[in-house]
């Protein structure tokens, strides 16, 4: 994967910025990004504002077999603003205005390199703000999802939980506006559930860099042009790894035993009746994130964020679920079972989601932890969630996952990627409300085309097998 940049703004010394002279700040912060991303990063350096400057980087940008190219500043309205003409001459604008808050001058374009001593190959060239709050927003928003379709992710897309303001925010009468925010994950997020609650990083002009310094997400402010109370509900997009988590505020199963969670150097340990007590929801989840990496503070949780996100999404086909508990724990096997076991016999959690710990290495060991506490196991779901997993990679073939019951719990194992989490999770939710109604010993729960043998028609099971097989339609067993 490659990905050029062109830079596009008045040359300047690093240390000395004179009048008419502007630091370069958006070269380090994309250059950070693309790297962040696994991106090859070819650095083109500064263009001056002149149509001559502007076609010998870009001619250099798609000699360097770049995949994308990306040009900060020179796409507004002002007389030198010259990068939108000349991405015009060179391939096909998709679209050069974007309705939206910071970011309005999005130009995006496909470019058909035509080098007779390489292959063709079509190159995506985005266009992004000179102001550095708009350029960073729209390589979130616009950028990071055009890698990721590269890289051949099946949702290259950024994760999006469910917020309440707060504090009052107004939205533009105009354009949707990504608001820069702080999110955390709390007991109760204003309707008595726990859920994310949404605070501001204050003065959000597109020239203010200090407003995405601290946030972790950004709010989808509608276009109502009016004030939005606070403790409203609406979407944020999550645009980084959140490891000064949310679940610093989200309890866990038990005050006897203490879990890490995201920020390494917190934990914490409540009792869930602190926080079910007030719920109506039928079904309560825990999370359980299993990654020596995470737990020891080397790296961040992007699984944990991601399978609330599902959980609370599918909240309604699943019964009425809520994430009432998450914890992160190292690859050990008695640390995971000691969870389990706690979650499931003491709190009495409807169903358990554990994250990571799946593969061949020496320390994925969770599938045996699971096992050696589940009293029943439910092979099929382990069966359904990797016959998804191989739409999208063979590497599925290597998981070990393992489900099965506890009591009343139901316990699932599922791998420690972002996206396969969703896509798992996607596959089993047809039979999930139907398992844990069943679990619960609610014999009535039935699926909705099921007939009760004492009601139905009576068939001649030889006869209808004879036929079948007579008229070449197949085994009699189908339906």
């Amino acid at each position: 994967m490659f990905a050029s940049f062109t830079f596009i703004c008045i040359p300047c010394s690093l240390k000395c910025v004179t009048a008419l002279q502007i630091r370069d700040s958006n070269r380090a912060m994309l250059l950070a990004a693309a790297t962040q991303h696994k991106c090859k990063v070819v650095d083109l350096g500064i263009s001056k504002d002149t149509e001559e400057s502007l076609k010998e980087h870009m001619d250099a940008a798609l000699s360097s077999d770049a995949d994308i190219i990306l040009t900060s500043g020179g796409v507004s309205m002002g007389d030198r603003d010259l990068v939108r003409p000349c991405l015009a001459n060179m391939g096909k604008i998709h679209f050069e205005k974007i309705r939206m808050k910071p970011g309005k001058p999005l130009t995006f374009v496909e470019i058909d390199r035509k080098d007779t001593s390489k292959p063709s190959k079509t190159v995506l060239a985005f266009g992004l703000p000179g102001n550095p709050v708009s350029c960073v927003v729209c390589f979130n928003l616009f950028v990071v999802p055009a890698i990721r379709s590269l890289f051949g992710w099946s949702n290259p897309h950024l994760p999006r939980v469910h917020v309440r303001l707060l504090h009052p925010s107004r939205g533009d009468p105009h354009r949707q506006e990504f608001h820069r925010a702080m999110i955390r994950w709390v007991p109760d997020d204003g309707s008595g559930r726990p859920g994310y609650v949404a605070e501001s990083t204050g003065q959000q002009t597109s020239s203010r860099l200090l407003s995405m310094k601290s946030a972790n997400a950004l709010l989808e402010v509608p276009m109502v042009g009016q004030t939005l109370a606070a403790g409203t509900s609406m979407q944020a997009i999550l645009i980084s790894d959140m490891s000064s988590s949310p679940f610093d505020k989200l309890p866990t199963a038990s005050n006897h035993l203490s879990y890490h969670f995201s920020s390494p150097a917190k934990s914490a340990s409540t009792d869930l009746s602190q926080v079910t007590a007030s719920q109506n929801s039928e079904i309560k989840v825990a999370i359980l994130t299993v990654s020596d990496t995470v737990s020891s503070g080397a790296g961040p949780d992007r699984s944990g964020p991601r399978a609330i996100s599902v959980v609370n999404s599918s909240s309604e086909k699943l019964g009425g679920a809520t994430v009432v508990a998450t914890a992160v724990v190292p690859d050990d096997v008695e640390k995971i079972k000691n969870i389990l076991v706690r979650w499931s016999d003491i709190d009495r959690v409807s169903l358990i989601l554990t994250l990571g710990g799946t593969g061949f290495t020496p320390r994925d060991v969770t599938p045996e932890a699971t096992k050696s506490v589940i009293e029943k196991e439910a092979p099929g779901l382990a069966f359904v969630m990797l016959q998804e997993s191989l739409k999208v990679t063979p590497f599925a073939l290597l998981s070990r996952a393992a489900a099965g019951i506890r009591g009343s719990t139901l316990i699932i194992n599922m791998p420690g990627n972002p996206n396969a989490v969703a896509e798992c999770m996607e596959a089993l939710l047809p039979a999930l409300k139907h398992a844990l109604k069943q679990i619960k010993g609610d014999k009535r729960e039935k699926h909705p085309r099921h007939v009760p043998h004492a009601e139905a028609a009576p068939v001649d099971q030889w006869d209808r097998s004879f036929r079948a097989a007579a008229s070449g339609m197949g085994c009699s067993c189908d339906p």
